[in-house]
């Protein structure tokens, strides 16, 4: 990714702004019955903290937002019988494969809390700050639910044939609570409840039209709110989604 920045046409890798989006975890979840110290939630905080660190040695003028991981139990009941279901059982085994209320499903989704927990703890401070970059815990995604259906079934029309990862539906919604997220300061942003629900969009306040980046901050950071999201010169948004996003 930063060759990419570094080598993309137009980009001024020095002078231009930079907005980095990372969706990332659940496969973790998805393998940790497999090998629960190398998908721990340890583990993963690990290699967080050195992609953090390498983003903020190498990339100068750069927001990252993280997007908090999602609630991944609801995901048992995408469920049709349709070959491309039937995948969820390889890419997702300790997910979907335990019985309801078995010990094994309440450790993952104990996991699932836990790795929410040591995200929000890693990017809760200044750790991932100076005057040219920032990281950004986005929660909107933390409560998360599936999509329902009037009836309350899961509606599918959000899903793949695999389901489990989202259609141009579903990341319309994921799209939209990002952009809602990054206009709002920490400790007022808004939390997505439930898919079927339409996000609206909200426009940047004419008293602050700036990305907010410092943790528990009023506002923006001193040298990062200068640049109003209609000034700042060219803004490239490289998205690193992981493979598992319902």
């Amino acid at each position: 990714m930063i060759d990419t920045f570094k080598t993309y046409p137009g980009l001024n890798f020095q002078e231009d702004w930079k907005v980095v989006t990372m969706l990332i975890g659940m496969n973790d979840i998805c393998d940790y019955c497999k090998n629960n110290t190398l998908f721990s939630p340890d583990s993963f905080i690990h290699y967080m903290t050195a992609a953090l660190d390498m983003m903020m040695n190498e990339l100068p003028r750069t927001i990252v937002n993280v997007v908090q991981i999602l609630p991944m139990k609801p995901l048992r009941e995408v469920q049709k019988p349709s070959l491309g279901c039937q995948l969820q059982k390889s890419f997702c085994s300790c997910l979907v494969l335990p019985e309801e209320n078995s010990t094994e499903l309440k450790e993952l989704i104990e996991m699932n809390f836990e790795f929410q927990r040591r995200l929000e703890k890693l990017l809760h401070s200044d750790r991932f700050f100076k005057e040219d970059f920032a990281v950004v815990l986005q929660p909107y995604l933390q409560h998360a639910q599936p999509p329902r259906l009037p009836n309350g079934t899961i509606d599918m029309s959000f899903f793949t044939a695999d389901c489990f990862h989202f259609r141009v539906k579903g990341h319309e919604e994921l799209a939209k609570g990002l952009w809602n997220n990054m206009f709002q300061p920490e400790g007022e942003k808004d939390m997505l409840d439930i898919f079927s629900e339409p996000v609206k969009l909200i426009c940047p306040p004419k008293e602050h039209p700036y990305i907010y980046t410092r943790p528990r901050a009023a506002s923006s950071a001193l040298v990062l709110k200068q640049h109003s999201v209609t000034h700042i010169s060219l803004v490239f948004v490289f998205v690193l989604l992981s493979h598992t996003m319902y």
